[in-house]
């Protein structure tokens, strides 16, 4: 039986160890907070991010990641991507040697603008093929509540994309295999951006138009940036592109849609931060995805909007009046 190791009991990391479980791994989960893994031990669930659902009983739990990844043949990271760095800078001497490192997290990192494989790549030293990204349309409550969900792991080694896409299929959960581990990743960060634009037109009232115009030209951004970086463009209309970018912009379960609704809505960033609960990742992610674009001379305006609002104070409002003033252009540019 394979062997996986998750660290982190955040929403999505309990949801894929749920998957892992269900799909017929040996799951040790490892998060800080003792009454959750107190919790996971002894009633079977998450209270925090899934009060009411079961886990699986072969899913163990500790606070002790040498435990949870000892001999384990894959270990997941499922932290926000903005603590990557220090955590693994920890738990890198406890990893493995043949492990294959997964990465749940949709982000670029702040300072370095590099994706989150590239992180795990120079922290932990492991050469790209014990390297695979997770992504596509996968809002973990749903998947907790194992609703049917695909998505899309992502290796430069095909071989070790089919070994995680073994680890984790099951009746619910369906994934595919690809290479362009590239633009999977930047699918699943620009996303998180483009819902926070699709969630301050929501707030704003704005009706089914802004929101499709939203999502399409922000998808087109997103490729535009993944092809500069030597993604596949055709991966930007699967699962990891196109998929998770219409569930980020159209769930109330989205943290970005709901934290950029709140914005459109008359609040400021520290509020919405205050009442935010878990991790909206485009909130930090947006500032270095438009500094990766720059440093690539790529035209991001939805992107660089966002970054207006978020770091320098710009009402949403002015946004709107900002975006549909800019110059006419071809579609396709």
């Amino acid at each position: 039986m394979t062997r996986a190791g998750v660290l982190g009991t955040g929403s999505w990391g309990t949801a894929f160890a749920m998957v892992l479980a269900d799909a017929g791994t040996d799951v040790t989960i490892c998060g800080r907070a003792q009454n959750v893994i107190d919790a996971i031990t002894t009633t079977r669930q998450n209270p925090v991010y899934h009060p009411g659902i079961e886990l699986p009983s072969s899913i163990e739990a500790t606070t002790d990641p040498a435990k949870a990844v000892h001999e384990a043949a894959i270990v997941v990271l499922a932290i926000p991507s903005q603590t990557l760095r220090a955590n693994l800078a920890a738990w890198a001497p406890l990893l493995p040697r043949e492990a294959v490192l997964v990465s749940l997290m949709k982000g670029v990192e702040l300072g370095t603008c590099k994706r989150m494989s590239e992180v795990m790549r120079e922290v932990a030293g492991v050469a790209a093929d014990h390297v695979a990204v997770v992504s596509g349309p996968n809002l973990a409550k749903e998947i907790a509540q194992r609703q049917p969900a695909a998505t899309v792991v992502a290796s430069h080694d095909l071989s070790v994309a089919q070994r995680i896409q073994a680890a984790c299929h099951t009746s619910y959960f369906r994934p595919y295999t690809e290479t362009d581990v590239i633009g999977c990743e930047l699918g699943g960060a620009v996303k998180n951006v483009i819902a926070l634009a699709v969630g301050m037109a929501e707030g704003m009232g704005f009706g089914d138009n802004a929101r499709a115009s939203l999502i399409t030209r922000g998808l087109a951004e997103t490729a535009r940036l993944g092809v500069a970086l030597g993604a596949d463009p055709l991966t930007f209309a699967g699962l990891a592109g196109l998929g998770d970018l219409v569930a980020t912009c159209s769930s109330p379960l989205s943290r970005n849609r709901t934290f950029g609704e709140n914005l459109g809505k008359g609040m400021t960033v520290a509020e919405v931060v205050a009442i935010t609960k878990q991790t909206a990742e485009g909130v930090k992610s947006c500032a270095s995805i438009l500094e990766l674009a720059r440093k690539h001379d790529v035209d991001m305006p939805i992107t660089e909007h966002v970054v207006q609002v978020i770091h320098h104070g710009v009402s949403p409002y002015e946004v709107v009046g900002s975006l549909m003033s800019r110059d006419a252009k071809p579609e396709k540019r």
